[in-house]
């Protein structure tokens, strides 16, 4: 993808969560987005960085992260200075992370100026097909709407929620976006056919570009107390002195709360939010089921089996449709089709494809056994 910023524009990637249906590769300490899961060579969040240079430039990329994992990404993206990372003392949502960003670029760079935040752990494919979408977006946030970007579904699946557009923004630049009608949550089978049908209901991937001080203003009319807040940390993020203390006065106060529900769905309802139809490929990787398809399939069984890792120590007996992520031992899997086998160090997962939106409970599992140490 040629290299031709937006002027202007910022990407924020809000880099948190556990990913606990992708344990025991992903865990608290080193959530998903720090792991190569698609065999490439390069992690989700490096992935993600890839992708929104050529829109920001090298220089407009923000990172929030999670304090703890900090070091890790400052590793994993040496190219980004102190400055593009921002730290949160605990989690408070991604209201909080993706607000404190677009504060501390308002203070930086003036309101006008327009942030993009796309999640840090998402697989995105057809990339000229993203960047065209991005650009739609940015013109539509710079006539002062929310803008989200909705993604083609491919299903009726009952894992996401759904985005309701409406008729046409007609504003110049963007001539695929519409007005957001409404965000609803996810739906049950039939009804997910039955948005299908309409032609006009897209997945809801989270992603928001809104000028600065826009997000800023709706947040402060749907959370005032929020809003003061995160200006308050804002003002003084650059100041080494004076941060750490405000931080730690401020942060622990703010409402812990979607962005989704404190300003997607409100100002949605009001008229406010623009949907940019997005027609590459996505992937949340939500769990091992929607990990396999993502692999690649050179050197594969054409019955759908994947490895992640080295192949050469996987054998696969009467077991169609098996996914391995490997650790170093060999491993076999007789008989199970459709298994998931996931080798780690000091845990191993077994369990199937169908079962994958269940693992979360094997979490949970060990942590009512005390066993924080496997989280």
């Amino acid at each position: 993808m040629a290299e031709h910023p937006i002027p202007g524009f910022h990407a924020v990637i809000p880099a948190g969560g556990a990913g606990t249906r992708l344990w025991p590769l992903s865990r608290q300490g080193a959530p998903k987005f720090l792991h190569d899961l698609t065999g490439t060579g390069r992690t989700l969040l490096q992935g993600t960085v890839d992708r929104l240079v050529p829109l920001a430039g090298a220089e407009g990329v923000l990172v929030v992260t999670g304090a703890r994992h900090v070091q890790a990404v400052a590793a994993q993206l040496p190219e980004l200075s102190a400055g593009q990372l921002i730290a949160e003392p605990s989690p408070r949502d991604s209201m909080a992370a993706i607000g404190l960003a677009a504060a501390v670029l308002a203070e930086r760079h003036g309101p006008a100026t327009v942030l993009g935040s796309f999640a840090a752990d998402h697989v995105i494919g057809r990339l000229p097909r993203f960047e065209a979408a991005v650009r739609e977006g940015v013109e539509a946030a710079r006539a002062g709407y929310v803008v989200t970007i909705g993604i083609e579904a491919s299903e009726p699946s009952t894992a996401f929620g759904y985005i309701d557009a409406a008729d046409p923004l007609g504003v110049d630049g963007a001539p695929s976006a519409r007005h957001v009608a409404a965000f609803t949550e996810k739906p049950d089978a039939e009804t997910a056919a039955a948005y299908l049908a309409t032609g006009h209901y897209w997945w809801n991937a989270g992603m928001f570009i809104v000028a600065a001080g826009v997000l800023l203003d709706h947040l402060e009319a749907q959370l005032p107390t929020l809003a003061a807040g995160l200006r308050r940390i804002a003002a003084v993020w650059d100041d080494d002195s004076r941060r750490e203390a405000v931080l730690a006065e401020t942060w622990p106060t703010l409402t812990k709360i979607a962005i989704d529900h404190a300003i997607a769905e409100p100002v949605a309802a009001a008229g406010g939010v623009a949907v940019v139809p997005g027609d590459f490929t996505w992937d949340d990787v939500g769990d091992f089921a929607s990990l396999a398809p993502l692999l690649s399939a050179v050197g594969q069984p054409d019955d759908g089996s994947r490895t992640l890792g080295d192949d050469a120590l996987v054998q696969r007996l009467d077991a169609p449709g098996a996914l391995v992520l490997t650790g170093g031992r060999t491993v076999t899997v007789l008989g199970v089709p459709d298994a998931v086998v996931v080798d780690t160090p000091d845990a191993v997962l077994v369990t199937t494809r169908a079962h994958a939106q269940q693992v979360k409970g094997a979490v949970d599992g060990w942590r009512e056994r005390g066993r924080d140490d496997l989280l």
